[in-house]
């Protein structure tokens, strides 16, 4: 069999966040993988310039990437109790290419934030965007880092039994569902 393909799209531009940590803990314990984290810096979605230019290169290429991948890990900070707007552009923007490279692909959601919650009102968000794009949504069980500025130790590990245990079985079932 081929090396298994996993895409990481986090939520949060900066280098050092904690759902980029998230991502690269969630590929280290999926096993056995391909690992890639898609850029999501790309212009804000308009209409206009859509129809002006067409849909830029690096959507065209994010879609690729999606649609090559086995499967898709989210990861997203919660701002003002939803998804971050990096990540809406990013879905918005895919939504535009031809086909739909999301469909049937297995994907899981995940979400580190300072508050206590964790990020889950923006996984509940992420998931109401992606309905549209019939993926194979592996949610179970939660994965919400809360007080995530000090869930990761120095190596960029993410620390504490049950958000580790939960992040495994999580990658398990994904690894399992394609």
């Amino acid at each position: 069999m081929a090396q298994f393909k996993l895409l990481g799209l986090s939520g949060a531009l900066r280098e050092g966040s904690t759902n980029r940590m998230l991502l690269r803990e969630a590929a280290r314990l999926v096993g056995d993988a391909d690992y890639n984290e898609a850029n999501l810096n790309l212009p804000l979605y308009d209409g206009d310039d859509e129809d002006t230019s067409g849909v830029p290169a690096e959507v065209v290429a994010l879609a690729k990437q999606i649609a090559a991948a086995d499967a898709v890990i989210i990861a997203s900070p919660e701002y003002n109790y939803g998804v971050s707007g990096v990540l809406k552009n990013a879905l918005d923007w895919v939504s535009r290419v031809e086909g739909n490279p999301w469909e049937d692909k297995p994907v899981a959601v995940m979400s580190a934030a300072a508050g206590r919650g964790g990020g889950s009102q923006a996984q509940a968000m992420v998931l109401s965007c992606m309905t549209s794009f019939a993926p194979r949504i592996v949610n179970f069980p939660l994965v919400a880092v809360a007080a995530s500025y000090e869930a990761f130790d120095d190596a960029g590990l993410l620390k504490g039994e049950m958000y580790v245990n939960n992040l495994t079985t999580l990658m398990s079932k994904l690894r399992a569902a394609v």
